[in-house]
């Protein structure tokens, strides 16, 4: 039976790095029926809204959506469309495996980094509560609940003894926000207790930062609240080759996203050379919640294929090849 999957091809490389997932994902063999529906800039010109209700509609059918990158201005315009459909649909897990893909250049290339964040995707600073006190003064604040902190550590834990990961970190900074922070990691703490054959550790995030640029190896399951876990998975991503590279997904309850986490590169838009392994390793992580696990090692399989011989690679990962000369790779390998 086909899976209906809502596609969100988004802004500026998105549609593009969007249909050379669908071909690779469809050359699994696994039959897929797609909805799609526009946010974003495409969205904005043909229904006044960067976020149109369509989106929500579709994913209430089907529960798994594939997205593609959408842009989102900086200090004004439209709230982003991450943070709302995250927010709305209650994805409360971002999750973010880090791997050294195969003759990747990388000045870490030699180390065995393979790392997996669970960021917290509600609330913290992203709760965007905020507001002007007097003239040029403003507060935001710092939203951190017992029950965002309880899930996603469970999460991390449970995803933890089912994949045969050994260690979680539990990142803060709850030596200066001592309530908020410290909340955090008492509830890291209490479902810690409950997984007593994984390793746990608590580090705070500046120290973190300089360890996973020093000692990346050493890492395996990290749990972050939501800013300091969007800042750390950036800092990873750069570790393995940067935000091209790097699969995303946000898990909820009932519902699941899986999305390319780099930006919408309007520079190179129609071009024909934007990489899509991220989107494509997203949708491995997709085939693998959707039951398709035989599918999903495949396509990994053909990814470091691809990479591994180094003749079909696109620009920003030393090659020359097209967006559709890789993309025809891995479906060649497949």
């Amino acid at each position: 039976m086909a899976h209906h999957i809502t596609l969100i091809p988004g802004d500026g490389i998105g549609p593009e790095v969007a249909n050379a997932t669908v071909r690779a994902i469809e050359a699994t063999g696994v039959p897929f029926v797609w909805d799609r529906v526009d946010a974003g800039v495409a969205a904005q010109l043909a229904t006044g809204q960067y976020l149109p209700e369509a989106v929500f509609e579709s994913l209430a059918k089907t529960r798994v959506g594939l997205k593609g990158p959408v842009g989102t201005p900086i200090g004004t315009g439209h709230s982003s469309v991450n943070v709302a459909l995250r927010k709305r649909l209650n994805l409360f897990v971002n999750f973010r495996p880090v791997r050294m893909l195969p003759a990747l250049k990388s000045r870490f290339a030699d180390l065995p980094i393979d790392l997996v964040i669970f960021r917290e995707n509600t609330e913290d600073l992203y709760s965007g509560i905020e507001h002007e006190v007097v003239t040029d003064v403003v507060e935001s604040l710092k939203i951190i609940t017992r029950v965002a902190s309880e899930r996603i550590a469970k999460a991390a834990f449970e995803y933890s003894v089912r994949e045969h990961r050994k260690k979680v970190v539990a990142i803060h900074k709850a030596n200066i926000m001592k309530m908020s922070d410290g909340l955090f990691l008492r509830c890291c703490r209490e479902i810690a207790a409950g997984f007593p054959e994984i390793e746990y550790s608590e580090l705070i995030v500046d120290n973190a930062c300089m360890q996973l640029v020093m000692r990346p190896e050493t890492f395996d399951v990290l749990v972050l609240p939501n800013l300091y876990g969007d800042i750390v998975s950036d800092l990873c991503a750069g570790l393995v080759g940067g935000l091209g590279i790097v699969p995303g997904a946000n898990l909820g309850d009932t519902c699941a996203v899986f999305e390319a986490v780099h930006g919408s590169a309007p520079d190179i838009a129609g071009k024909g050379i934007a990489n899509p392994t991220a989107l494509m390793q997203s949708a491995r992580l997709m085939l693998s919640h959707l039951g398709e696990r035989d599918a999903a090692m495949r396509l990994q399989r053909a990814i470091e294929l691809v990479y591994s011989e180094r003749k079909h690679l696109t620009g920003d990962v030393g090659g020359t090849a097209s967006t559709d000369q890789f993309t025809q790779a891995v479906i060649d390998r497949l």
